[in-house]
């Protein structure tokens, strides 16, 4: 058959990009609290502060009883499942555990800490439950893109300042180096190595126009450069992971030398903009690397703590001291003199290790071999299909966040902490986006005109498929 009635059909599966019967209002409301929440703790100085975490995790809650509502409302309960939720559960058994059966050392701390995990899990669940159509990566990926390159301005215009005050109005207590909104400027970095790879995946994918492509190369190169001249080298060193991770897998199904020309473009943006910037205090801060890592390798301080948490967690390695107890139990383990307080591990995993033990750990490399073997499975194609773009986003940032961990302590900073697990689950979730619609088309196709298979495809930019809404 030569008829043409199909291509009514094609259109009408993407004749509007509004909410589908599929995405209630209440969905709607939630979703978009849920990333006005994540965006805007990293500028509560990265939600360190009690009242910053009562605004976490009272907006967690708040959003998790609205969502139910919505649910009681619609007189049915559609939950969607994750891989990651057994790992999730288990840890939160744990640490349960630790309550009930007295394991920890310090309980207020321990209780004070898992109301924090479970604004986490809030979150993390209520992003897997209302994430469900292109429509929405795109508003999301378009407001993060622009969050990201304001942040980032901002953190330059204040580094250009040399202001030692937090908005150029606060004194840290306790000192720090100050970048952009945090008093640590580690944790800037962390912040970056989760929203760099949303505009740098946009600018490569084919879910932008030219100019939209431009706008986000521009953002993700300046939000790089903020990287290296906030003068963290656990960030550098995440950020050119990042960066090689996505060009193995940005080039290697590409015959075109296209997309090394845009990568270049992005690399001599963010070059530029460190060296007009930076100048030599960038030049002395990465010559300083070699030196100062030697230093560490040889008995520094974030060392000493090293090893001193290994003496902790041998003490008690099955259900480790307490969850949030590490600077309560540090000071008996402490093998050096110092006049500062020692709150945290600077290394995520020592840390993990020392307060839910070996069964803490193993939980923890249960999630992420469910999160890279779930993540990996949906890469393929990823240039045209929106299940992998946002798959490779979510996975490029998880992965800087877990290098960096190995050098400092971004997971105990609630607002980087919120936003690494909501990530996890974008990257492990099932996608109800992107191609689906395209794939029934097809077989529609295959079905009612067997000969229009083999006619040739809409031309660049007219295939009325190109912008999916993915209905389901």
């Amino acid at each position: 058959m030569t008829s043409p009635l199909p291509l009514p059909e094609r259109i009408e599966l993407n004749r509007s990009s509004k909410p589908s019967a599929g995405t209630s209002a209440v969905d709607q409301f939630v979703l978009y609290g849920v990333f006005t929440l994540l965006l805007c703790a990293p500028l509560a100085f990265g939600a360190v502060e009690p009242w910053a975490v009562l605004l976490l995790e009272g907006g967690a809650a708040a959003l998790f009883l609205v969502w139910c509502l919505g649910q009681a409302a619609s007189g049915k309960v559609d939950v969607q499942s994750s891989p990651l939720f057994p790992p999730m559960l288990t840890f939160g058994a744990l640490i349960l555990a630790q309550l009930l059966f007295r394991q920890t050392a310090y309980r207020y701390a321990t209780i004070s800490r898992a109301l924090l995990d479970v604004a986490y899990g809030m979150l993390c669940f209520l992003v897997a439950q209302c994430l469900r159509r292109t429509y929405q990566v795109k508003t999301l990926a378009a407001v993060i893109s622009a969050y990201g390159f304001a942040v980032a301005t901002f953190a330059l215009l204040h580094g250009i300042s040399s202001s030692s005050k937090l908005y150029w109005l606060r004194t840290p207590r306790s000192g720090g180096w100050i970048y952009g909104p945090y008093v640590n400027h580690n944790h800037y970095a962390g912040l970056m190595e989760l929203l760099l790879p949303v505009p740098l995946v946009l600018a490569f994918s084919r879910y932008a126009s030219r100019p939209q492509k431009t706008a986000a190369a521009a953002s993700a190169a300046v939000m790089a450069s903020t990287v290296f001249l906030s003068g963290s080298r656990g960030g550098m060193l995440a950020l050119s992971v990042q960066l090689v991770f996505f060009g193995v897998v940005a080039l290697r199904r590409r015959k075109t030398g296209r997309p090394v020309l845009a990568f270049g473009v992005f690399a001599a943006v963010a070059v530029a903009v460190m060296v007009w910037l930076g100048g030599g205090e960038l030049t002395k801060r990465l010559a300083s690397i070699h030196a100062e890592s030697r230093l560490e390798l040889s008995g520094g301080t974030r060392v000493s703590i090293l090893r001193d948490g290994l003496k902790m967690s041998a003490r008690r390695p099955i259900l480790g001291w307490g969850l949030g107890v590490f600077g309560d139990v540090y000071p008996e383990f402490r093998s050096f003199y110092t006049n500062f307080s020692i709150d945290h591990a600077h290394n995520d995993y020592v840390e993990l290790l020392v307060e839910m033990g070996g069964l803490g750990f193993l939980t923890m490399l249960w999630f992420l071999f469910q999160l890279y073997r779930r993540a990996f499975s949906k890469l393929r194609d990823w240039q045209s299909e929106m299940k992998g773009a946002v798959t490779l986003a979510a996975i490029l940032g998880v992965t800087g966040i877990l290098v960096h961990s190995f050098f400092d302590f971004n997971l105990q900073i609630p607002a980087n902490a919120a936003l690494f697990y909501v990530m996890c689950f974008v990257a492990a979730m099932e996608s109800h986006f992107g191609s689906s619609g395209r794939r029934r088309t097809s077989s529609r196709r295959h079905g009612i005109a067997g000969n229009f298979v083999a006619a040739e495809p809409f031309p660049a930019g007219l295939d009325p498929l190109a912008d999916d809404s993915g209905l389901a």
